[in-house]
């Protein structure tokens, strides 16, 4: 069963109020939000808004950013844990146990990141994963 954003992001933000040892009745007093709905957003039932995760994120003194990184983090490792997949590695990481596919794209077996915690931290997209970033037509950047 695939985890789910809300409920990565749930994890992150309980994980982040019980390590500085608060309540959830504290968290949602100071990000004004109501406690019943905190702690379904913390439980993953509930999708929290920008608005709201910034909010939660101010009152638990921790930028986004962080958070967000935590559960992209998260979601990749379980990805990896489930599926067992290569992994895309930038080419300076990929020295060892690396192949390079018919695109050129240079991956490690998952086996090798288990090994060694830098290349995991470091190699967090799957080999099934592409990002297409189409190129603008040109009429829309004559009109901007």
């Amino acid at each position: 069963m695939a985890l789910l954003l809300r409920e990565a992001l749930g994890d992150s933000l309980r994980r982040t109020r019980v390590s500085q040892s608060r309540t959830l009745r504290e968290v949602s007093s100071s990000a004004r939000v109501s406690l019943g709905y905190l702690s379904e957003v913390e439980r993953g039932r509930k999708e929290a808004s920008s608005e709201l995760l910034a909010a939660i994120c101010d009152a638990l003194a921790v930028p986004l950013s962080d958070v967000l990184f935590d559960v992209s983090e998260s979601l990749a490792e379980r990805t990896l844990r489930r599926t067992g997949a290569d992994v895309v590695m930038p080419g300076a990481y990929a020295d060892q146990g690396s192949t390079h596919s018919e695109s050129g794209v240079e991956t490690v077996d998952a086996a090798l990141l288990a090994q060694d915690p830098l290349l995991a931290q470091e190699s967090l997209i799957t080999q099934e994963t592409r990002v297409v970033i189409p190129a603008p037509a040109a009429r829309a950047l004559a009109a901007a």
